[in-house]
């Protein structure tokens, strides 16, 4: 029997066109789209790959898909991906894989961002059950542990450490991640430039006013949520 993610990655697949430049993104929603794209032999042979995730690029690379790295394009016509959660307004949390840089990157570029995945993930409003976590240079965690405790006084800045080896999690870019936990979050609107105006933060796991439909599956079947109805896929 397929869980809600193999069916929200079946629906996912409908909107993938042959040609097209495709970034992924990690996650075993992801890893099932991956499985029905390699079946659909019309789109395996012809669209281009990017991706931000390891897993993700191990299995695009054993499945024989055309793959590019991230610094070799500059437009995606489409952007999928996973989140821990995301709104009505489709404001997303990206926190777990600690890999948001590169992911907000490719959902810059892309002409369409759509998020894709079981229907526990879409709430009224996020709930601060995930941190907010940003990505800083390692000179700077000090300091920045520091202003984040000055302007957030319901905050609680933590340095995310590896549970596969003494020391900090460091990311693809040599920096280090602090998984920021809010009691309340602050306004949306304002918390990722409040954030990166800290000298040294690189980017934030908040993706707000990025996406620009989800694609979930639930106890209602597959729904599309679009943040304007008049938005096609």
């Amino acid at each position: 029997m397929e869980d809600l993610k193999q069916i929200a990655a079946k629906a996912a697949l409908d909107i993938i066109k042959p040609g097209y430049v495709v970034g992924l993104g990690a996650g075993a929603t992801i890893a099932h789209l991956v499985g029905y794209l390699k079946e659909t032999t019309v789109l395996w042979e012809s669209i281009t790959t990017v991706t931000s995730s390891f897993n993700t690029r191990q299995l695009l690379e054993e499945q024989q898909f055309r793959l590019k790295h991230i610094s070799e394009v500059s437009k995606l016509n489409l952007y999928i991906d996973g989140c821990d959660q995301f709104d009505h307004q489709l404001n997303a949390l990206k926190s777990g894989g600690g890999i948001h840089t590169r992911e907000k990157l490719l959902a810059a570029m892309a002409e369409k961002f759509v998020l894709v995945g079981d229907g526990s993930k879409y709430v009224t409003q996020l709930y601060t059950t995930f941190p907010v976590v940003i990505e800083v240079i390692p000179e700077a965690t000090p300091f920045v542990m520091t202003q984040i405790k000055q302007l957030f006084s319901l905050a609680n800045p933590v340095i995310r450490l590896s549970n596969k080896k003494d020391g900090a999690v460091i990311t693809e870019n040599g920096n280090l991640l602090i998984d920021i936990w809010f009691r309340s979050f602050p306004p949306l609107d304002s918390l990722n430039h409040r954030l990166k105006d800290i000298p040294g933060v690189l980017e934030t796991s908040l993706f707000y006013n990025m996406a620009h439909a989800a694609i979930i599956a639930g106890k209602k079947g597959v729904e599309v949520i679009r943040k304007d109805p008049a938005w096609q896929l």
